[in-house]
């Protein structure tokens, strides 16, 4: 009796019209491709930790009309790192499961609320900055990427626009809004050379073609940075010594508090379907 049975006439045939299926023969996923990874996790990261803060504001914010207005821009933030954290993998387990040394952002999208001003000022800094890396990303090697920067790019367009126009009003308003808007620049200001920081592992995504160059919009930046501070009447705060290694999990203890409030159910019930 033979071990095997035996071959039908068309299976040949029609194994070939047949696509490749097979494990070996799909695409690594993220967690097999570490410098994706690590970068998906950042930019994850990013959008997730801000718009954690942002949510902070719902029910406290100075106008119904703002509070409404930072509840959206949350909202497109998670939906944003939502996004970029599925890449990478398991987008829930990621968010709610690693500890605070495992997140991959940087220090500016973590810093307090602090007043009004102090959250438009570091919103006024990270949107400008998110809005065009994601206009590069937009043309990532990666298919991916490329899609949620796409659609991103215009949800940031808008978080950049409003925080500019309130960065001018406070400025350019009494004089106590006018204080509270520079001093919240002024404890931002020390957060942006990090935002052009490319290590090792950029340097690598850069190569592939899936990462952008901060480097390479980095005087855009400024340049649209210094035309909002003139309108708004503001100087800009002068440059200070640079906090570095958000990327390579270095944080604040600011980090630590925020991760204890967003994780604190998942963790509790890890178990649970909602």
């Amino acid at each position: 009796m033979p071990s095997l049975p035996t071959i039908e006439k068309d299976v040949e045939k029609r194994a070939e019209g047949v696509a490749n299926r097979g494990a070996f023969d799909a695409p690594a996923l993220a967690e097999h491709d570490p410098p994706l990874f690590d970068y998906l996790c950042r930019l994850g990261d990013d959008a997730l930790i801000l718009g954690q803060r942002l949510s902070e504001w719902c029910g406290h914010a100075p106008a119904l009309e703002v509070d409404l207005s930072l509840a959206n821009l949350a909202l497109d933030l998670i939906g944003q790192g939502t996004h970029f954290l599925g890449a990478a993998g398991d987008a829930d387990r990621l968010a709610f499961h690693r500890d605070v040394l495992d997140w991959k952002n940087c220090w500016l999208v973590e810093q307090p609320n602090g007043d009004f001003a102090q959250t438009i000022a570091r919103q006024f800094l990270f949107s400008t900055w998110q809005h065009m890396l994601y206009k590069r990303l937009s043309a990532s090697a990666d298919e991916r990427i490329a899609g949620i920067a796409a659609k991103g790019f215009k949800e940031v367009a808008y978080h950049r626009e409003i925080a500019a126009d309130w960065v001018i009003r406070l400025g350019d308003g009494t004089e106590e809004s006018t204080r509270r808007m520079a001093k919240g620049l002024d404890w931002n200001w020390r957060f942006i050379p990090e935002l052009f920081e490319v290590d090792d592992l950029l340097e690598t995504m850069i190569e592939r073609g899936v990462a952008a160059d901060p480097r390479s919009f980095e005087e855009e930046f400024r340049s649209a940075i210094a035309a909002v501070l003139v309108e708004a009447r503001l100087e800009a705060p002068a440059d200070q010594r640079p906090i570095l290694g958000g990327r390579r999990g270095h944080h604040s203890e600011h980090l630590g508090h925020l991760l204890a409030v967003m994780q604190h159910l998942p963790r509790t019930y890890p178990e649970a379907s909602w």
